[in-house]
């Protein structure tokens, strides 16, 4: 089974090798059927602490490396 893969931009980059990237996605509702977007913020493993506020990143679903970081990223878009 392949691994989850995710677009979104990053908001902080304030921890040691972590970063907080903020992905939109697009949502509908179940009864009035209108689109809506939708925000969540993912906390990322980055190791050489190379990602900046502001990137657009992909990022990887992994192993668990902390109590709530479970994403990895790949690489900046």
């Amino acid at each position: 089974m392949s691994k989850k893969q995710l677009t979104g931009t990053v908001v902080s980059d304030k921890m040691q090798k972590t970063v907080v990237v903020e992905v939109e996605s697009v949502k509908k509702h179940p009864l009035y059927k209108r689109r809506y977007k939708f925000h969540k913020k993912y906390k990322a493993h980055d190791e050489k602490k190379e990602y900046k506020t502001g990137d657009k990143v992909l990022i990887e679903e992994c192993r668990p490396i902390s109590k709530d970081k479970r994403w990895r990223v790949i690489k900046k878009l």
